[in-house]
């Protein structure tokens, strides 16, 4: 709907003339270019990322979760599990990004709630051959579109609720990268003690396969009896050479989620981050697991938003109205007045299709929402359940490690003094290397099992309890 005030000039006078409406217009702009933007340009980076990271600070007041708020960041002895997760929540790119687009959203939610700015329309019609009686024509007039007033409460609504979408989309991402964060420092510590592991051990199978090697030059030993002793070293050089990739792939990532240079030094220190939440805790947490999770918060702001739209489709198939006031004088001088509506017959759009369109969004995302809730809930029963097992195997492989790291302290003891021989000293070394692995890789499982059930819970600072904060 637009209304329009239309004047002529009048031959009488009693007008205003139109040099006084130009030069009101020309006041009006110049109120409007003071408060016009400038442009600034911004150079474009280089990507190189921070090489030292003792020098890096941040302002722990702005983490997302109170136990990362009360932490000392202090990365000058190096980052332990909490340090780690508060510099990828302050300087992962990917978040950066998000942050970005969350200043989008709301400036797009900015732009959603400002009025239309009125049109002032100025026209003057000259005589091509001036003749007596007749004069110059002049109107003048302003406008405003009434149909955008009407839409601005449900334009304005739907970008409020995006914009709050957003923000929780980023708050829920946030909680995702506390997650990788504290997987990756657990995975390379992990791999750190495997390398050493397997160092070591490459280290003591090398002289045994020397002699192995010798004893078959020599002709005291068939391949076939040889066999044993040399894979047991080639197989302790491919373990530590697939270990060494691994590790420099966890690090890779580790330094890419603290917007790290690849040089940068990762000096982890401390313990790997261990938790195991209470099966009352997950109770709590999973009744109101709606009210807290960002990502379904997120969501449901997107529902919201759909709403808004979907009310400003129905009320957007109304005939669109145009109302207007004018008078008019032309180059004769004989004036006229009157009133002009105009309105669009709804006959064949009605706007029928934007609303069904807006319906069968709505109905999408309120079953995206409901099929999250759901596979969630499943999710979080399936970790719970795993949590015994886990525990178990893990305190499991952590006995049986402890056993066989005994036997073979035994043999090797036992070996250098002659007292055992070459092919049962390589077995029990292969079974204690074995139960090693396992163990480590129990931990590993646990632990990520652990943090992906507080991740789905929406709860990443549930307190460990006192049997994991006991545990090796």
């Amino acid at each position: 709907m637009q209304v329009r005030l239309l004047r002529n000039d009048l031959p009488d006078g009693r007008a205003w003339s139109l040099a006084r409406v130009m030069r009101l217009g020309m006041l009006a702009c110049a109120v409007s270019l003071a408060g016009c933007a400038t442009y600034s340009p911004l150079p474009l980076g280089e990507g190189q990322g921070a090489r030292d990271v003792s020098q890096l600070s941040v302002d722990t007041s702005t983490m997302p979760l109170p136990a990362l708020r009360s932490h000392r960041f202090d990365l000058s002895h190096g980052m332990d599990v909490t340090d780690v997760t508060i510099l990828a929540v302050a300087n992962s790119p990917d978040l950066k990004v998000m942050r970005d687009q969350l200043g989008v959203a709301k400036a797009q939610a900015f732009q959603a709630g400002l009025l239309p700015d009125p049109q002032i329309s100025l026209n003057q019609e000259y005589l091509t051959h001036p003749l007596p009686g007749f004069r110059t024509s002049s109107a003048y007039g302003i406008s405003e579109d009434i149909t955008s007033l009407l839409l601005r409460s449900t334009r304005k609504a739907a970008a409020n609720a995006q914009a709050e979408q957003v923000n929780l989309d980023l708050l829920w991402a946030e909680w995702q990268t506390i997650a990788q964060a504290r997987q990756l420092f657990n995975q390379i510590v992990s791999l750190r003690e495997l390398q050493q592991r397997l160092a070591v051990e490459q280290a003591a199978l090398k002289p045994v396969d020397g002699v192995v090697r010798k004893a078959l030059q020599q002709g005291n030993l068939t391949f076939d009896a040889a066999s044993a002793g040399l894979n047991a070293y080639a197989d302790a050089t491919k373990r530590l050479s697939d270990n060494t990739v691994q590790l420099h792939q966890a690090e890779h990532d580790l330094r890419l989620l603290l917007g790290l240079a690849p040089d940068a030094a990762l000096d982890l220190i401390g313990e790997p981050f261990q938790t195991s939440p209470t099966p009352d805790q997950v109770e709590v947490a999973l009744a109101s697991l709606p009210q807290r999770r960002p990502d379904l918060l997120a969501l449901q702001a997107g529902y919201k938003s759909q709403e808004a739209t979907l009310r400003g489709a129905i009320r957007a198939q109304f005939p669109a109205l145009t109302f207007g006031l004018d008078r008019q004088s032309d180059n004769s001088g004989v004036g006229s007045h009157g009133i002009n509506i105009g309105f669009t017959l709804p006959l064949f759009d009605r706007n029928r299709g934007n609303i069904a369109i807006e319906k069968a969004t709505r109905q999408q995302l309120k079953d995206d929402y409901e099929n999250r809730v759901l596979s969630t809930r499943n999710d979080i029963r399936q970790l719970l359940l795993d949590q015994d097992t886990l525990a178990r195997q893990r305190e499991q492989s952590q006995a049986q490690s402890k056993r066989l790291g005994e036997a073979r302290s035994a043999a090797e003891s036992a070996y250098q003094q002659g007292l055992l021989d070459w092919p049962t000293y390589l077995s029990i070394r292969a079974n204690a290397l074995g139960a090693d692995m396992d163990s480590i890789a129990a931990r590993d499982q646990q632990s990520q099992q652990a943090i992906a059930l507080e991740a789905l819970l929406g709860r990443t600072d549930l307190q460990p309890s006192s049997a994991a904060a006991s545990q090796p």
